[in-house]
């Protein structure tokens, strides 16, 4: 069927002649993907349909030209061509940090090609003396960058606390690492920090000693730091940027989110403190894309007479709180999450047979803030990037399902970069939704087959092809800050695999049609969310959030998909982006509500 409308009928089974109705808006002249369903048109295949029509942030018709121009078009109708350009869904983030993504935006930007120009310790310590003079960085107690990737950096490593001593010897610095689970801080951070040589190790986490400890965790901090080693160290330095700063981290994520098409994004694993900051900003001027938000899971279950999280189906000023987050483990290119098998090369000071380690050691734990997350209603999201840290989650949700009955549930197991067949077929009957960072393949390709895991199992990270072969419903994300919260880079990465540095094509056998990319970041994404029915596909009766495209994904060649641009950015009818009349700064820098004087902004990616 090529035509959806709204329509009275007068009796049951036919329809009466629809009467004269204007619509806000109509699209035509292009390609519309609907992604509405296996035979729909507009989803992948044959023609699809020629125009949609949108009224009061609704979809009204989807269906032919001349039959929306009947039906729908009054004086004050907006006809939009789209001069061949593909009309899509809107783009929902399975995984991301909505704050994040503006810290990313406001520090120092460390990261290499093609999204930075970092290549070297040199050019990091450049980054992060020029921002230390920026207005935000002379306000800011600690001068603080994100993004540098030992895997890119010319010297093969990470900064230590001599090279960040150079940028400044009175002032603390931070440096965080790409995958956000790790960082180096120069002396004066240290002592901030209150580490040194009698320091011993946090559960979760590493300090780096100098060469020449022979007894681990005494000695000499080098001033890298791991996992729970280093989270203090981001809240401290965040903690220490200015008020005006951190009072538009959210305007400025929601900028640029919607740069890329998304309309619909998360907070993935805020502190209590921070959930109520976002509230209160979308109070104050409610968001122009809807926002979804996960409390940190040992914080809500920890607090048994008091309901941290308020979750809620419906949004309120663009905000609402869904679940939790849970940590089970850190990053495969920081070479901190837990495997099953060794590192293929052992970070130094590691020993033989290293597998990195487990954020919770004690299984019971995590059990009970599974258990208690399902008793409450909450939707479980875990982070678990290594196979031992899955076991370790399908064990948890297993035992927890027994415990509490069934339930359409929709746990999230994040990442899941190294998920065996065998996982995914516990995620199939346990009802685990894997959402993939699919954008690995691109970033860190390279640095897995080389480095991390060896070309076998390198070749089978974010294993959605065996998902898609079990009829699974699967989605991917960006994790902003850790990558730009680029859609087009999560569809290009899926259909090519194809890594940065080598171009060679990561495990062929896991490459999945730019369809099942595109349902990824909509449809399965909606039907992450339980937002199925109002979002995810162009049909009558959902919400009218659209993107404009360049070219449809579905019609370019593969290695064509990364060239795609959004031109624009609709929630609910209305344009988000690009804002006319306003630069990019502009535009980012909405009113935001300053932060409570004891919030510490937290991102644990």
């Amino acid at each position: 069927m090529t035509d959806q409308q709204v329509a009275p009928t007068n009796e049951p089974g036919r329809p009466a002649a629809p009467p004269y109705d204007e619509a806000d808006l109509i699209f035509h002249g292009g390609e519309i993907v609907t992604v509405a369903g296996p035979d729909a048109p507009g989803s992948g295949d044959g023609p699809g349909p020629e125009a949609v029509a949108v009224k009061g942030g609704v979809i009204v018709h989807v269906g032919g030209y001349q039959q929306a121009l009947d039906r729908w078009q009054g004086p004050r109708t907006r006809l939009r061509d789209l001069r061949g350009q593909a009309l899509l869904p809107g783009f929902i983030d399975a995984h991301g940090h909505l704050s994040g993504i503006g810290l990313q935006a406001t520090i120092a930007n460390l990261l290499a090609a093609p999204d930075g120009d970092v290549t070297g310790i040199a050019s990091i310590q450049e980054k992060l003396r020029a921002w230390a003079e920026t207005p935000v960085g002379a306000a800011s107690k600690w001068i603080i960058g994100f993004g540098y990737d030992d895997a890119m950096l010319c010297e093969g490593r990470h900064p230590d606390r001599d090279d960040l001593d150079a940028v400044s010897a009175t002032r603390p610095v931070l440096a965080i690492h790409q995958s956000f689970h790790l960082g180096a801080v120069n002396s004066a951070g240290l002592r901030e920090l209150g580490y040194d040589a009698e320091t011993e190790n946090p559960e979760g986490g590493v300090i780096r000693r100098r060469p020449g400890v022979e007894a681990p965790p005494h000695g000499e901090p080098d001033g890298v730091l791991e996992e729970t080693a280093f989270s203090p160290a981001s809240e401290a330095a965040t903690t220490g940027l200015p008020v005006t700063a951190l009072a538009t981290l959210f305007s400025k994520g929601v900028a640029s989110a919607a740069s890329f098409g998304f309309t619909t994004v998360q907070e993935g694993g805020t502190t209590a403190d921070n959930l109520a900051a976002l509230r209160a900003a979308a109070a104050l001027v409610p968001f122009k894309i809807d926002v979804v938000a996960y409390v940190r899971a040992d914080q809500a279950t920890g607090a048994p007479h008091q309901d941290l999280v308020e979750a809620a189906q419906e949004y309120r000023h663009g905000v609402r709180a869904a679940g939790v987050k849970l940590y089970l483990d850190g990053s495969p290119q920081g070479r901190t999450a837990w495997l099953t098998e060794p590192y293929l090369t052992r970070p130094e000071g590691t020993e033989e047979g290293y597998r990195g380690y487990p954020t919770i050691k004690d299984d019971k734990v995590v059990l009970d803030q599974v258990r208690t997350a399902y008793e409450r209603g909450w939707q479980v999201l875990a982070h678990v990037n290594g196979d031992a840290a899955i076991d370790q989650f399908i064990e948890a949700v297993a035992a927890a399902a027994e415990q509490t009955g069934p339930g359409d549930r929709r746990t999230v197991a994040i990442h899941a970069q190294t998920a065996r067949l065998d996982q995914i077929a516990a995620f199939d009957r346990l009802g685990i939704i894997p959402s993939f960072f699919s954008m690995h393949t691109f970033y860190w390709g390279d640095w897995y087959r080389h480095t991390v895991l060896g070309p076998e199992r390198a070749a089978r990270i974010s294993p959605a092809k065996w998902a898609v072969e079990r009829n699974m419903i699967y989605t991917s994300h960006h994790d902003a800050p850790v990558a730009l919260p680029n859609s087009i880079a999560i569809l290009s990465s899926q259909v090519t695999r194809r890594t940065r540095t080598d171009g060679i094509v990561l495990g062929p056998g896991q490459c999945v049609s730019a369809l099942d990319a595109v349902r990824s970041i909509t449809i399965n994404a909606a039907h992450q969310y339980f937002e199925q029915d109002s979002k995810g596909s162009i049909e009558v009766g959902k919400l009218a959030d659209l993107v404009i495209l360049s070219a449809s994904p579905l019609s370019v060649h593969p290695d064509e998909i990364k060239d795609i641009r959004v031109a624009e950015t609709f929630k609910q009818g209305r344009s988000i982006h690009p804002v006319i009349g306003l630069s990019a700064d502009q535009a980012q820098d909405e009113p935001s509500v300053p932060p409570a004087a004891d919030q510490q902004w937290h991102c644990s990616c």
